[in-house]
């Protein structure tokens, strides 16, 4: 899950009451919770892989399992300096890892260049360091590339996003090389689809939907 900013948490349990209090501590699995487990992903030769940071890993990877030629999203962490970490390491901000998702798609039905143009208006690319109610640079907005070919598609789809004015300020998303994908702890997978009430109570709470309407517009 993702660290919910202290302020914001207090006041959401101020208005809601101590049920809801138990909604907020999606973070931790218990004994209540008896998943369904999620289909499991086609079987294709040679799959492409991606990997993208937009905030809570959760969000990431539910808005990619929407994307058509998605064969699997994962949740995880890259770029920090701790071999594999915890989240709780990540989200305190001391491992120096980003919350990511690793992509593997059907490169006969979509492509590295089409999962950046998905990958814009699920993010905020305009506000360094967070990501809506997710703050520190463990939360920042990145792209990997795992070759010279993804950096430069990379690169020309920001730079196409920026020269098109659309957004009120410069884009910060960095684009990064790919180092060591962990995957998160098991979880933490698949977690929208496993826990929908929590989720969705997290993602509105959040204010991230509100946030891309206001940045993007309608979708």
């Amino acid at each position: 899950m993702t660290r919910i900013n202290p302020a914001w948490r207090s006041r959401l349990l101020g208005s809601a009451g101590l049920i809801l209090a138990g909604l907020l501590a999606a973070c931790e699995p218990t004994a209540a919770q008896a998943p369904q487990a999620p289909a499991a992903a086609p079987m294709v030769a040679n799959p492409g892989v991606a990997i993208f940071a937009g905030g809570c890993f959760w969000c990431t990877e539910a808005d990619f399992d929407k994307v058509p030629g998605v064969l699997e999203t994962t949740s995880g962490y890259i770029g920090g300096h701790v071999d594999n970490p915890t989240y709780e390491q990540v989200s305190a901000g001391t491992s120096g890892h980003i919350e990511a998702v690793r992509v593997r798609f059907d490169p006969s039905k979509t492509s590295y260049a089409k999962l950046l143009e998905a990958f814009w208006p699920t993010i905020d690319p305009v506000t360094a360091n967070a990501q809506f109610c997710d703050h520190g640079p463990q939360y920042r907005s990145a792209i990997f590339y795992s070759n010279a070919e993804e950096q430069q598609l990379a690169e020309a789809s920001k730079n196409a996003l920026e020269q098109s004015e659309r957004l009120p300020a410069p884009v910060v998303t960095e684009i990064l090389a790919a180092g060591t994908f962990y995957p998160a702890e098991d979880y933490h997978q698949d977690y929208y689809q496993r826990n929908p009430l929590r989720y969705t109570y997290y993602r509105n709470g959040c204010g991230r939907d509100q946030r891309l309407k206001q940045l993007w517009g309608k979708q």
